[in-house]
């Protein structure tokens, strides 16, 4: 911005709305001597006692035979002055402008930060509200077991995980490939997981079971989410110490990183869990995992696994005839829906 100072008089408007002819002289002064106002006389006053000083300091400077400064540069230094004062309100009023527009930009786009307490009652009633929506489904889950190097396989499974609401969980494992290794610590997972789901009250990210802490946002596959520290009220291996990645929009969970609250076997040690979530057919569901840690004579390990495939169960009774409908998904694709008759009696 380019600030231009004129120094031509300047015409006094009258009460007639008419120009007056008197003119205003450096220092707020009229030709007949009178003030114009208190306050430019005051910041004109400041310029002068500058001036002053740098009189002093010129006659000082001529005792030793130094060069002073011309008439034009003290001229110069006055103005200078003169303009500080207004040149300093001028940026604090953009200042307080800039904070207004900025606080006004981020009412309108909603992206305030509700407080931890508020994130996590959402996120109880995103949970209910989801539990709600729960059917009998069927998950075809792929595991692969590593080594210290991602690159080979050891062992490959595959099962299949029967829900039915609220709390039953069953599997089967259907395939095995390379060592028998892999079928007994994936049994062992798919175990716990059944052992978890008739008490999922006990698991829940809650506040019966965790605090919380705020730590920032950040977006995950493109939504914006709140991270949040999880801190377990107990020593308890099917609790996590670690970090949840909450979806701003719904409360519902994207990604959960950490590491058991307790160590779940005397074997294992170093482990971390990172599990990631996603819709299915309305549910909001626990769709890929991976846990890495060091097991006692076999070295470091990492299970990955990833839902491959689902049948998710609906009951539909009329009073002339009774189906089940077989909602089939996999991973990528849409839900492609068959229609399986009622047995015949």
């Amino acid at each position: 911005m380019l600030w231009t100072i004129s120094l031509s008089p300047t015409p006094i408007w009258n009460g007639d709305g008419a120009p007056s002819g008197e003119e205003v002289r450096p220092g707020g002064h009229k030709p007949d001597g009178r003030a114009e106002g208190a306050s430019l006389g005051g910041e004109f006053k400041g310029a002068g006692k500058e001036m002053g000083r740098g009189s002093g300091e010129a006659a000082h400077e001529m005792k030793k035979g130094k060069p002073v400064a011309s008439g034009k540069e003290a001229g110069r230094r006055f103005f200078t002055m003169a303009l500080r004062p207004q040149t300093s309100w001028l940026l604090f009023l953009n200042l307080v402008a800039l904070a207004a527009v900025v606080e006004a930009a981020l009412a309108q786009t909603g992206s305030t930060i509700p407080n931890v307490e508020t994130i996590v009652a959402h996120m109880a009633q995103a949970r209910a509200e989801n539990r709600a929506r729960s059917r009998p489904y069927v998950v075809t889950r792929e595991y692969k077991l590593y080594g210290k190097e991602r690159q080979a396989t050891k062992s490959q499974v595959v099962a299949d995980v029967t829900f039915v609401p609220p709390d039953s969980k069953k599997y089967t494992i259907q395939q095995i490939n390379g060592s028998g290794l892999g079928k007994m610590i994936i049994g062992r997972m798919l175990a716990r997981e059944a052992e978890v789901t008739k008490d999922y009250g006990a698991t829940d990210i809650s506040p019966d079971n965790y605090d919380f802490r705020f730590l920032r946002e950040e977006e995950v596959s493109g939504q914006r989410c709140y991270v949040l520290e999880l801190l377990p009220r107990r020593k308890d291996k099917n609790l996590l110490r670690g970090n949840i990645w909450v979806d701003a929009n719904t409360y519902l969970l994207r990604r959960t990183e950490g590491q058991p609250a307790k160590a779940p076997s005397w074997w294992v040690r170093d482990v971390r869990i990172a599990l990631r979530y996603g819709d299915v057919g309305g549910m909001w569901l626990q769709t890929a995992s991976e846990a890495t840690a060091h097991v006692r004579i076999l070295g470091p390990c990492t299970v990955v696994s990833r839902d491959v495939k689902y049948k998710i169960t609906e009951l539909v009774a009329d009073a002339s005839s009774a189906q089940t409908n077989f909602l089939e998904a996999t991973s990528g694709r849409s839900l492609r829906q068959r229609v399986i008759p009622r047995p015949a009696k």
